[in-house]
């Protein structure tokens, strides 16, 4: 089996425990596989999105429940919405490397990469969620993340500019706001979130990295300014609109040039 159709398969698998363990193994042989960018590779007719499991029940994003992180239940809460982005994180970067052909060879090393990650990401938070007494699917969450992959489908050059380097990096901002509010929790649960966080953080920095790189890439063979394009392709696409405040340094990392920056400052 190719990289690209192992990446497919594991993208179909509903159970988190199995998606992850495939994922992991993938990543440990992707080197002694062939890429077969060229291949085509479609899904079958009935299946829309990747796969999940029956629970956490999918709702809208404006009926998801916010709850303090200062009681067991809001903390755990926190960490099963930061479990549920990191599945999709998985899933999200499976999709990049399946779904774009014709790319070069260190553009799906990269995704897979990513999606590896991302999958011990998600074994952390899931680890200490059940250490709270929860598991993941125990609460309320939404699919937000995959209705932008959805709508990016038909362009890897969006899909760079609109996901990683839009969606994600929003996480950038958003991480140092939730290990704030969890140091004023200060108990040794909220600490243990904190320290996660402070993993998840650094991984992220990079998988932005990663989307910045191919979204230039792509820009180049195709002759385009990625400045002026990416202004464009918000309004296309309707991407969420940037709000700050902005976490500068953690972008920089990223790969984001002054210019970019001043872009979100309008």
């Amino acid at each position: 089996m190719s990289l690209r159709a192992a990446s497919l398969t594991a993208w179909l698998i509903a159970d988190p425990t199995k998606k992850i363990q495939t994922v992991q193994a993938l990543w440990v042989t992707h080197t002694q596989m062939a890429v077969l960018p060229s291949e085509h590779l479609e899904t079958p007719s009935s299946i829309k999105v990747p796969g999940h499991p029956a629970l956490p029940r999918l709702i809208p994003a404006k009926q998801v429940p916010t709850r303090t992180p200062f009681t067991p239940q809001g903390l755990g809460s926190l960490i099963h919405a930061v479990c549920h982005i990191e599945f999709n994180a998985i899933n999200l970067a499976l999709d990049a490397v399946w779904r774009f052909k014709d790319l070069p060879h260190a553009y799906y090393s990269d995704w897979l990469r990513v999606a590896y990650e991302e999958s011990q990401h998600f074994e952390l938070l899931h680890t200490h969620l059940k250490h709270l007494g929860y598991a993941y699917g125990d609460f309320d969450a939404h699919d937000g993340l995959w209705q932008m992959c959805e709508r990016t489908s038909d362009d890897v050059l969006a899909r760079m500019a609109l996901v990683p380097r839009t969606l994600e990096a929003r996480g950038l901002d958003a991480t140092p706001l939730i290990q704030a509010k969890l140091l004023k929790v200060d108990t040794p649960d909220a600490t243990r979130a904190i320290e996660i966080l402070d993993i998840i953080l650094r991984d992220e920095v990079g998988h932005v990295a990663i989307g910045n790189h191919w979204y230039r890439w792509l820009c180049e063979q195709r002759g385009l300014d990625p400045v002026a394009l990416y202004g464009e392709l918000v309004q296309r696409y309707d991407a969420p609109k940037h709000r700050p405040p902005f976490n500068h340094e953690a972008r920089r990392r990223a790969g984001f040039t002054e210019v970019e920056l001043g872009y979100l400052l309008g």
